[in-house]
């Protein structure tokens, strides 16, 4: 099973009646690994949860998606300097 697939599966389930494509699965997944990488693994879940109760209360999910991975990203550690 494909992760659209899956999330088609879970839209049916919670009688969502949207269209899930791969751009809404790719756009969640990337969110996910930038609050993982940049904030802590737990963050992952909690960014993308936080994302689904803005979008449900009107946000834009592209906009709302890119806020939050620009925040993550800017909480991201610094990098020690190559010599």
């Amino acid at each position: 099973m494909t992760l659209v697939e899956w999330a088609e599966l879970v839209s049916a389930e919670l009688e969502l009646g949207e269209e899930i494509g791969k751009g809404d699965v790719d756009r969640i997944l990337d969110l996910a690994r930038d609050a993982a990488h940049s904030v802590a693994r737990p963050a992952a879940p909690l960014t993308t949860y936080l994302l689904g109760v803005a979008v449900g209360r009107g946000a834009d999910p592209v906009e709302a998606a890119a806020a939050l991975s620009r925040l993550a990203l800017s909480h991201a550690p610094e990098s020690p300097e190559s010599p």
